[in-house]
């Protein structure tokens, strides 16, 4: 959580305080003893009421926390720290749920062992935009699978029964480029569906977390991510 020093604090008790003072200093002259004390209760309920809204509230506090972490997560290089802590997570989740030890990973492309060898049947490569041949959307590939690592049932879902094969084909995490407005901001498919393109940039907010540049012909992995696919 971020650190709020002396300094801070006595700012942000002084901005609370001054509106609520200013009004009382005005409403308390001129006043019965009555009124006085009302104009006080009031007083200090509405400055109660800032308080807690500002330095008690979770979300106030969550709104600090993202702040600070966007600036702080390139000088950090926090992006295998998000990522394990989310296979930590699910892995926890799938643990508590009784599942065995053998489904106890990740899927789509998220997890973190090192892709070496590399393939010779995987023609993409981390860091290359993307267009969907069929819904046209672009993005770029942050991860890829020798082939489809999904949970039971999600590729019977996901294509028709004719493309069921495709789940022995190589599939690639994508995040989806934001201006093409597709309403989804990642997709896993397989390497059939997806086809190169040059000289586009593709806007997301995660990009940051995985890239560290763009050389105009594919997007350059940060250190931690370079790490998991060397031969990309």
């Amino acid at each position: 959580m971020p650190h709020i020093s002396a300094a801070a604090a006595l700012q942000i008790c002084m901005l609370l305080s001054a509106l609520p003072a200013q009004y009382f200093i005005s409403q308390w002259y001129g006043t019965d003893s009555a009124q006085r004390i009302q104009i006080t209760e009031r007083l200090l309920i509405a400055s109660w009421s800032s308080f807690t809204k500002s330095c008690l509230s979770l979300d106030a506090w969550a709104d600090r926390l993202k702040l600070w972490l966007s600036k702080t997560r390139n000088d950090l290089n926090i992006g295998p720290f998000i990522l394990h802590f989310r296979s930590w997570y699910i892995g926890e989740k799938k643990t508590r749920s009784g599942d065995s030890e053998a489904e106890n990973h990740f899927h789509f492309a998220e997890s973190t062992h090192v892709r070496s060898p590399k393939p010779e049947y995987i023609q993409f490569s981390v860091g290359q935009v993307i267009v969907h041949k069929r819904l046209g959307y672009s993005g770029v590939i942050v991860g890829w699978d020798a082939k489809a690592n999904t949970p039971e049932g999600w590729l019977h879902h996901e294509h028709l029964p004719e493309k069921q094969d495709l789940k022995d084909t190589p599939h690639y995490r994508i995040l989806i480029n934001k201006v093409n407005g597709f309403g989804k901001s990642t997709a896993y498919i397989p390497e059939e569906e997806i086809t190169v393109i040059m000289g586009l940039k593709v806007h997301h907010p995660d990009m940051e977390t995985y890239f560290s540049g763009y050389d105009g012909s594919k997007y350059i992995m940060q250190p931690w991510l370079k790490k998991i696919y060397p031969h990309d």
